[in-house]
């Protein structure tokens, strides 16, 4: 049985179903078990329907079979008009329904040719391996969409006398408050952000003050060389205890220079399939790890991705990939154990994820950190720090 969510937010209960337009608790009532749908809407919760954007990765326009190219071209044109009207009307899609705003009409042409594009990718996909993964990460990437972020521009103050600080302000204050990551943006499931997000991933260092917890304060876990640390599991070692850097220094390079040179010369060889390092090839056996996980044509990772990619970058994308939704796996469990406490995960930044901590929730953090280092993988080393806004907190 298939149907399509008119809007995506929690408060705004629209279903199309059957040629009809439903609304609120008494319309989902009408929608039955064996359900498929395009994608993730929280109010969906309790019908665990199937999704299609889970099966494809990618957007309606790039999975849309050419026999329903006119008809998807003629409603999404439709659709980008009339987002394009509520950005010169200033009306926002974050604070009104979808529905209310555009005629029921459109509603049902646009929602009929998206039910059309749904059965062809149930029909022509295979349900993903790690589904049950992605879901869960979309659920949390969902949530954390939908958090305003608390902007305080005068924490500049001292710095906005620079000509590249009242640049980089201007560009900020135009895009939206919220984080809205794209879980298919890269090849290995690295987070990207969309077009319309904040660019959480990306601002630069200096600007980072400006954000402050919504709660009490902010709160970073982060890896302690995650990448590595992925390497070392996927070759069968258990994990070095402390800064694997030094670790490194100490048991690769038997003590010779510092660590950041250690660190520099490792991540060197790592990535470069061409380096004669002696004394990283007799540690780590990254030869063996892209036989056990290259087939010739694709990498395979442990969580069920199968990325296309040529021998010479297969290492690098199966750490990166591994590495990317080991971090992602470990924010889904945190934000589980969150569940009912005002504290709760901000954003994530690769390997970082920033918590928005209550004061009086502050006797959780060692229990909360010992949960993100438990990895599948064993216990990775983590690096906490504290602080007032994300430029003292990073």
């Amino acid at each position: 049985m298939l149907f399509q969510t008119l809007d995506n937010k929690q408060e705004c209960i629209g279903i199309y179903h059957n040629g009809e337009l439903l609304f609120g608790e008494i319309g989902m009532g009408k929608i039955e078990s064996g359900k498929f749908t395009w994608s993730y809407a929280p109010y969906l919760e309790g019908l665990s329907p199937e999704y299609a954007y889970l099966y494809c990765g990618t957007g309606l326009d790039m999975v849309c079979p050419e026999h329903l190219r006119a008809d998807w071209q003629f409603v999404n044109s439709k659709l980008q008009a009339f987002v394009r009207s509520f950005i010169e009307a200033k009306v926002s899609l974050d604070d009104n329904c979808f529905f209310d705003l555009v005629p029921e009409s459109f509603l049902k042409d646009y929602c009929y040719v998206k039910d059309q594009i749904c059965k062809f990718v149930f029909k022509n996909y295979e349900r993903p391996a790690n589904y049950d993964h992605l879901l869960a990460t979309t659920k949390l990437l969902h949530k954390l969409a939908f958090q305003k972020l608390n902007l305080n521009w005068s924490n500049l103050r001292s710095q906005i006398h620079r000509q590249s600080i009242r640049k980089q302000v201007k560009s900020l204050r135009k895009v939206s408050p919220y984080c809205k990551y794209n879980l298919f943006g890269t090849k290995t499931g690295r987070l990207t952000t969309k077009k319309n997000s904040f660019p959480i991933l990306t601002i630069a260092k200096e600007m980072r003050p400006i954000i402050e917890p919504e709660r009490d304060f902010f709160v970073s876990f982060d890896f302690n060389g995650a990448e590595l640390r992925t390497l070392v599991s996927l070759g069968g070692s258990e994990q070095p205890l402390g800064d694997i850097h030094e670790w490194n220094r100490v048991n690769v390079y038997r003590e010779t220079g510092s660590r950041e040179e250690a660190k520099k010369r490792l991540f060197s060889w790592l990535y470069n399939p061409g380096s004669k390092d002696q004394m990283a090839n007799k540690f780590y056996d990254r030869d063996s790890l892209v036989k056990q996980h290259w087939d010739g044509t694709c990498v395979n990772t442990p969580y069920g991705r199968k990325i296309k990619v040529d021998k010479r970058k297969a290492l690098n994308y199966l750490i990166q990939s591994t590495t990317s939704d080991m971090v992602l796996e470990q924010s889904v469990k945190l934000d589980q154990f969150l569940e009912g406490y005002r504290s709760r995960i901000a954003f994530i930044i690769h390997d970082e994820v920033v918590l928005d901590m209550d004061k009086g929730e502050k006797h959780l953090l060692p229990q909360m950190e010992e949960i993100f280092a438990d990895t599948r993988f064993g216990t990775y080393t983590v690096g906490s720090k504290e602080g007032s806004d994300y430029g003292v907190a990073a």
